[in-house]
């Protein structure tokens, strides 16, 4: 039987419910990327974290992933993140460097204070290779803070991949 799984990274919990809402939506399993080393989740340090966030990508760094990514059960998997700097965060490229998802059906998803996919998802298409990467959805942070289940809904069902 085909499983999925939406895999996703958030800071201030926008994507975290972007990837809960698909995961009720779609009966798939969550599992959240989480970086060895923290980032700070206060809102109200906003700018140091935006800060730092451009370091990462000016240095090209690929920051550690704490949790194992094991997709062996998985034949479809969401991937979500926020955007910083018009891009995903640098955690996702270590993802794509680190875990090989060929043979399986990504379903890129994101959160955005503006900047929609930033052109991710053509990123996305270039790092999996072997993958075969679908429509994703770019939903605002707002949208995705009080609920993004018709957004979602729609999307999924274009996709044929509501429960």
């Amino acid at each position: 039987m085909a499983k999925t799984l939406i895999l996703y990274f958030s800071v201030y919990d926008s994507t975290r419910r972007l990837a809960e809402e698909i995961a009720r939506q779609t009966g798939g399993d969550l599992l959240e990327i989480e970086p060895v080393i923290p980032y700070d989740k206060n809102r109200d340090h906003y700018d140091a974290l935006a800060a730092y966030a451009k370091k990462e990508h000016d240095e090209d760094q690929r920051p550690a992933i704490k949790n194992a990514i094991d997709l062996s059960d998985y034949d479809t998997v969401f991937i979500g993140y926020p955007m910083w700097w018009y891009t995903f965060p640098m955690i996702i490229y270590t993802l794509f460097d680190t875990v090989n998802f060929s043979g399986k059906t990504l379903v890129p998803f994101n959160t955005h204070m503006g900047s929609r996919d930033g052109g991710t998802y053509k990123t996305v298409r270039e790092k999996a290779r072997g993958a075969t990467v679908l429509e994703g959805l770019a939903v605002s942070m707002k949208e995705a803070e009080v609920g993004a289940g018709k957004s979602v809904e729609k999307w999924l069902t274009k996709l044929g991949l509501k429960k």
